[in-house]
C-alpha cells in the first residue's frame, strides 16, 4: 500500500460527506477519526482474527481491537455460532432468556469475588450502576474517583464539560492514582459520607502514559474502605479479562465489593455487567435499573461462548507472549535511532508515547506512516493485543513500525 495514495480512501469520502449531512459533526464519541493524522478510514467493513478491512477494501493487522471489546479476534468462530443459534431462536424477546441464569452462572464462578451479576450494555451502565448501588447500601453520597480517570461518558463522568452542570459531579471527590496520601486527604474532605470509592486496574487516562498499581496502593485503597464503610468499586471495563481470567486485581489478592465489566466479556457483542458480593444483594435489589435491550439473548450468549474458550485456552498468557515481543522489537527499533520513547502500560495493553511529544505531533507521524502501511493503531490510545494475533502479525507490525521510526528520526531532526 503506497502512503502517498490518499485516493484509496475513495468511498469513505463519500460516506463521510453523506454523514455530515445527517450526524452532527459527521460522528461523534471516541471513533471518530476526525482529529486522527490524514489517511485513517473512518467508516470499517469487516473483521476476521487479528485483520480489519475498511469500506475500500483496504487490509490492516488489527491493534485497537475495536478499542478493546475484541479479545479472542474478530468473528470467532464459536462466539459467532453460538449468537447465531441464539439469534436464530429468538433475542430481545417478553423476558430474558436462560442465557442470562447461564451467564450470571458463569461469570460468579469466573471471578472470585462475585456471588451476584447484573447486566446492561455498556461500561458506563455498568459503572453508574456501581455507585448507584454504593450510595444504597451505605446511604451517603460522596464518590472518590481518580484525577483524570475515565469511567464512562454520563454526566458524573464524563471528561467532556457540554451538557454537565457542577450538581452532577456535587458529590465526586477526586484524588491521585497510586498516591495512598491523597486517597487518605479525599476522605477526610468526605468526612462520615463517603459511599465508595472508584477505581480502575490500571491508571489509564486519556492521552497519559498507562501505570500499573503499586501493590501497597491497591492494598491501601481496600483497607481505607473497609474503615470508612465504603464500598470498593474496581472499574474492570477495559482490562477486564485481559489482565487476568477473573478480575484484575485477583492476582494482587485484591477483592471489590463491586465491579463494572463491559468491552471484551463478549468479544465484541455489546454487554455490560455489574458482580458483587451478597454483603450487597439487597441494595442491588433495591434500585431500579433497566433497559429495552439489557436482557437481549445474543450477547449473552456470545459471552457464555467467550468464557467457555478463555476457560479452554491460555488467551491471557497469548496475548501477553505477542505483546511482549511487539514491545521489545518496539524498544529496539526506537533505540537503535536514538529516539526516546515510554512502553508504558500491560504488554497487552501497550501504550509508545515519545519523549517531549506533548501535542503528540511526533505520535502522529508515526501513525500516519503504520495506518497507511496496513496497520491499524492510534497516537493517543493505548493499544490492544487480541489472542488472534500470531508471530507472523507482530513481525508484519514491525516491518512497518521500523518505517515509521525513520519518519519519526526525520520529523524530530526537522522541529
Amino acid at each position: 500500500m503506497s502512503h502517498g495514495a490518499e485516493d484509496r480512501l475513495a468511498v469513505d469520502a463519500g460516506l463521510r460527506a453523506r454523514a455530515r449531512r445527517v450526524i452532527p459533526g459527521g460522528l461523534y464519541g471516541h471513533q471518530n477519526v476526525a482529529p486522527l493524522p490524514r489517511g485513517y478510514p473512518q467508516f470499517m467493513s469487516r473483521g476476521l482474527g487479528s485483520h480489519v478491512w475498511d469500506v475500500d477494501g483496504n487490509e490492516y493487522i488489527d491493534l485497537m481491537c475495536s478499542y478493546g471489546p475484541v479479545l479472542l479476534g474478530h468473528r470467532h468462530p464459536r462466539v459467532d455460532a453460538a449468537a447465531a443459534a441464539q439469534a436464530a431462536a429468538g433475542d430481545c424477546q417478553n423476558g430474558p432468556s436462560a442465557r442470562i441464569v447461564e451467564l450470571a452462572e458463569a461469570l460468579t464462578a469466573t471471578v472470585d469475588h462475585a456471588d451476584w451479576a447484573i447486566f446492561s450494555k455498556n461500561g458506563t451502565d455498568a459503572t453508574t450502576q456501581c455507585v448507584t448501588i454504593a450510595r444504597a447500601a451505605t446511604g451517603k453520597r460522596k464518590i472518590l474517583v481518580a484525577e483524570g480517570a475515565y469511567h464512562g461518558a454520563a454526566p458524573w463522568c464524563t471528561p467532556g464539560p457540554a451538557g454537565v452542570v457542577a450538581e452532577d459531579r456535587a458529590h465526586l471527590i477526586q484524588f491521585r492514582y497510586n498516591d495512598l496520601a491523597s486517597v487518605e486527604a479525599a476522605l477526610d474532605e468526605a468526612g462520615d459520607d463517603v459511599a465508595g470509592i472508584v477505581v480502575s486496574p490500571i491508571r489509564h487516562d486519556v492521552n497519559r502514559d498507562l501505570e500499573l498499581p503499586a501493590p501497597s496502593f491497591a492494598a491501601g485503597v481496600r483497607a481505607a474502605c473497609d474503615r470508612a464503610g465504603a464500598v470498593l468499586i474496581l472499574d474492570d471495563v477495559r482490562c477486564g479479562l485481559r489482565l487476568h481470567h477473573g478480575s484484575s486485581w485477583e492476582p494482587l489478592e485484591i477483592s471489590p465489593d463491586l465491579s463494572a465489566w463491559s468491552k471484551a466479556i463478549a468479544n465484541g457483542y455489546a454487554l455490560g455487567a455489574v458482580l458483587g458480593t451478597s454483603a450487597l444483594a439487597d441494595a442491588a435489589r433495591s434500585i431500579f435499573t433497566t433497559g429495552s435491550f439489557w436482557f437481549a439473548a445474543v450477547s449473552m450468549a456470545a459471552s457464555l461462548a467467550t468464557l467457555e474458550v478463555l476457560a479452554e485456552e491460555d488467551t491471557v498468557g497469548r496475548t501477553v507472549k505477542m505483546g511482549t515481543m511487539l514491545r521489545a522489537g518496539l524498544a529496539d527499533q526506537a533505540s537503535a535511532r536514538g529516539i526516546g520513547v515510554s512502553l508504558s502500560g500491560p504488554v497487552q495493553m501497550p501504550f509508545l508515547t515519545f519523549a517531549g511529544d506533548d501535542d503528540f505531533a511526533l505520535a502522529n507521524v508515526f501513525a500516519r506512516r503504520a495506518i497507511l502501511e496496513g496497520v491499524y493503531l492510534h497516537p493517543r490510545h493505548n493499544w490492544f493485543v487480541s489472542g488472534a494475533m500470531d508471530e507472523a502479525d507482530v513481525d508484519q507490525v514491525l516491518r512497518v513500525t521500523d518505517g515509521a521510526f525513520d519518519d519519526v528520526a526525520r520529523a524530530a531532526a526537522g522541529r
